[in-house]
């Protein structure tokens, strides 16, 4: 009616209010309610969070636009419509076949893709009190919506009918794998029970959802609430460029003059890598390794004990007697015996190589110590340093000055080039939108062709309201489904940001987690796929490709190249590289017993009773089962185990790492033995061709079987760990260093 008046240009502005004032004086309650309603609609439609991106480079999410005040908003809408286009698939009239059903499904839920890119960054990278508060409230609405999908009736009945037809006459192969995917996740998740079961899995997973979002956030607030502040006389062995660095950190957080550590693994581990104070070694490493546990409002033991309960009931209502059973039939160790099989045949080994790290370390201990200590977990990384430097005239400060961010980022782009035929360029300043000053991005284009498949985004630094940890991300993956889809991929890193001018430098371990997430990215890039859901994962199998990634930093044309002193830009000394490679399994027992500690935990924990379960007691006495030596902690302790309880992704699948650690030693012998190496191009052609390109497209097993010829052996991971292999000798590969672990 408005509009009317106005575009008729026959009545005053007074007349106007005047006509809106009488409408609206006469209006029913209803009436006002639609016109309510309409105009909450027409906010949701111009939503900036919702629109389609726009832009170069096949459009990009518009990072300058994000406004926490329409990120409700725009989810509610967004699952509203989505929700509106699966009800059409399941009440389509026609008989159903994979293009009116399952193609349709590929189609739908754009808005909300999108609407989750932004989520996903306010959560991850950018997250705020506010924002926590929205999340809290989203959290159990998001879990509705998605329960209300996987237990429609009629839509099972018609994905079912697909799967049924594909197996008497199958689909071409690319579309008989989605039919598969698309129904073992809706039959896992309950879409044949009766509806008074699937009442109580949508209300489990509510629950559920409100308990995730809690638990990663206590532990985001345990980061940002405990830091360790100090003074110039307490700077002893600390590097010169942590030092700059925690001057920064502190005088940002209102004490200049001071040196402060924060509360994130990059901080923590150089600290207690390289501080002579034992005293605040301790306070560090407790600060670190309490998270969540502390007794307080943000304390996750009783959100511990809730969702193993809840998962266990979950899975009870389908005939299941426990969590991993149901969780791991779709993996590749396709049960719980096989994954505690595979831990329990490398946990002996690495525990019996600890113990001999410890007792090469209290005799440096002996030795230097002014006072008689015994090696305390606090300890581990410090000596462990000075008997590397003992032991192999090794110092990991020295190497860090040939590990500088910018030259690291530039040997990854070379490796990417290698192997993928990649060329990454950065795009002109302010051409696209990002969330935070310090990301920058990058086009990839083929080499050859100068073809475009995509952008790489970089978010390098820690900072408040980050999750700690590194990872991988993408905004929107490759298809070819309705039109070519090009690649917007993101890795999340957090180094310290050094002071104004400063370089970054970063440790080994942190160099390798580098190239690890960067292997993340380069599978998304390198995707070939049609379907939407072949982009998705195998938990064991997808940690794979980037373990594999790992191994390139140390070959030589990486170091000749691109591991420059950054001082003097000369490349690492040929002494230097010799030792690192003699020091290649130096620390490894350390390294697997940390992590198997947590995988294992993560196994026993969903295999427990929950109703009788202290988180804290069941870890201690599990540990003291398994001999966990006391100088080592798990690498996540249960109450700050994200992996495991913010969400299902690594749930009972934490092992993953480790079954993906035997694939990725056994391939990289494949280029060990071949004549070209770590580069030989045949090796490489066909790790793109069956390990990277196809995604979820094959079958994980059967793809390596194409790669290798074989399936993988175990025998590979224990010779890279220095462990002993029963009837051989240790097997040295060609020159190539073993890498010590990255941040899992």
């Amino acid at each position: 009616m408005k509009e009317q008046i106005i575009s008729a240009g026959k009545i005053s502005g007074v007349a106007v209010m005047l006509a809106l004032a009488s409408c609206t004086s006469v209006k029913t309650q209803e009436q006002t309610q639609q016109t309510q309603a309409t105009t909450e609609q027409q906010k949701a439609e111009t939503n900036p969070l919702m629109q389609e991106w726009t832009g170069p480079y096949g459009g990009v999410p518009a990072f300058d636009k994000m406004n926490l005040a329409d990120l409700k908003p725009a989810m509610e809408k967004a699952m509203a419509m989505n929700l509106a286009e699966i009800e059409a698939i399941a009440n389509n009239p026609q008989p159903a076949t994979f293009a009116n059903t399952i193609e349709e499904m590929e189609r739908a839920g754009e808005e909300l893709g999108r609407v989750f890119t932004y989520y996903g960054i306010w959560g991850s990278n950018m997250s705020t009190p506010e924002f926590r508060k929205v999340q809290a409230e989203l959290a159990p609405k998001i879990s509705e919506f998605s329960s209300k999908i996987s237990q429609n009736e009629k839509l099972f009945q018609r994905i079912k009918t697909v799967y049924e037809n594909a197996q008497k006459t199958p689909l071409p192969a690319d579309q008989q794998r989605v039919v598969q995917l698309v129904y073992e996740n809706f039959a896992m998740e309950g879409a044949d029970l009766s509806p008074e079961k699937k009442k109580r899995y949508a209300d489990i997973n509510k629950e559920l959802s409100s308990l995730y979002t809690a638990f990663g956030n206590n532990v985001l607030a345990d980061e940002e609430k405990y830091v360790v502040f100090f003074t110039k006389d307490q700077l002893g062995g600390l590097p010169e460029s942590f030092v700059k660095a925690a001057a920064k950190a502190a005088a940002d957080r209102g004490k200049p003059g001071q040196y402060a550590v924060t509360n994130t693994r990059s901080s923590m581990d150089q600290f207690l890598t390289y501080s002579d104070e034992r005293g605040l070694r301790e306070q560090v490493w407790k600060n670190y390794y309490s998270r969540g546990d502390n007794n307080d409002a943000n304390d996750n033991k009783k959100n511990i004990v809730d969702i193993l309960k809840l998962r266990r009931e979950r899975v009870q209502l389908m005939g299941y007697d426990n969590y991993p059973q149901w969780r791991l039939q779709n993996r590749m160790a396709k049960n719980p015996e096989a994954a505690m099989d595979l831990m329990m045949a490398v946990w002996p080994a690495a525990v019996a190589r600890a113990k001999e790290e410890v007792a090469d370390m209290q005799k440096v201990a002996d030795k230097t110590s002014k006072t008689k200590i015994k090696i305390e977990p606090w300890d581990y990384r410090y000596y462990a340093e000075k008997v590397r430097q003992d032991k192999y005239d090794l110092n990991s400060d020295e190497v860090k000055q040939y590990l500088e961010l910018g030259n690291l980022t530039q040997a990854m782009f070379f490796t990417a080039g290698e192997l993928f035929n990649f060329k990454f360029t950065p795009v002109p300043e302010g051409s696209v939108p990002v969330f935070q000053e310090d990301v920058k991005v990058w086009e990839v284009t083929d080499k050859t062709t100068g073809e475009h498949i995509g952008l790489w985004y970089l978010d390098p630094f820690a900072r408040q309201g980050k999750r700690s940890g590194a990872w991988a991300t993408t905004y929107r993956a490759h298809t070819t489904f309705d039109g070519k889809k090009t690649v917007l991929s993101s890795n999340n890193s957090n180094f310290v940001k050094p002071a104004p001018g400063e370089p970054v430098l970063v440790s080994w371990d942190d160099a390798t987690t580098f190239f690890h997430e960067f292997g993340h990215a380069l599978h998304f890039l390198a995707s070939n796929v049609k379907y939407p859901t072949l982009n998705s994962g195998v938990r064991d199998y997808t940690e794979f490709q980037s373990q594999l990634l790992e191994r390139w930093l140390s070959t030589d044309k990486v170091i000749n190249q691109f591991l420059k002193h950054y001082k003097t830009g000369e490349p690492m000394p040929k002494e230097l590289v010799a030792k690192i490679e003699k020091a290649a399994t130096f620390n490894q027992g350390f390294e697997t017993t940390e992590f198997l500690a947590s995988a294992l935990m993560d196994m026993h924990l969903h295999l427990a009773d929950p109703n009788t379960l202290d988180p804290d007691k069941f870890e201690k006495e599990t540990l003291a089962k398994l001999g966990m030596p006391k100088e080592i902690v798990m690498r996540h302790r249960t109450p700050h185990f994200t992996h495991v309880f913010s969400g299902e992704g690594y749930a009972t699948g934490y092992y993953g790492y480790l079954w993906a650690d035997v694939l990725t030693s056994d391939a990289a012998e494949a280029f060990a033995e071949a004549p070209g190496g770590f580069y030989d191009k045949q090796v490489a052609d066909k790790l793109v061709k069956y390990l990277f390109a196809p995604r979820n497209a094959m079958d994980p097993a059967d793809a390596y079987r194409q790669f290798r010829g074989r399936d993988a052996k175990i025998d590979a991971l224990m010779r890279d760990r220095g462990f002993p292999v029963p009837g051989e000798q240790t097997k040295k590969t060609n020159g190539q260093t073993k890498k010590s672990g990255g941040q899992k």
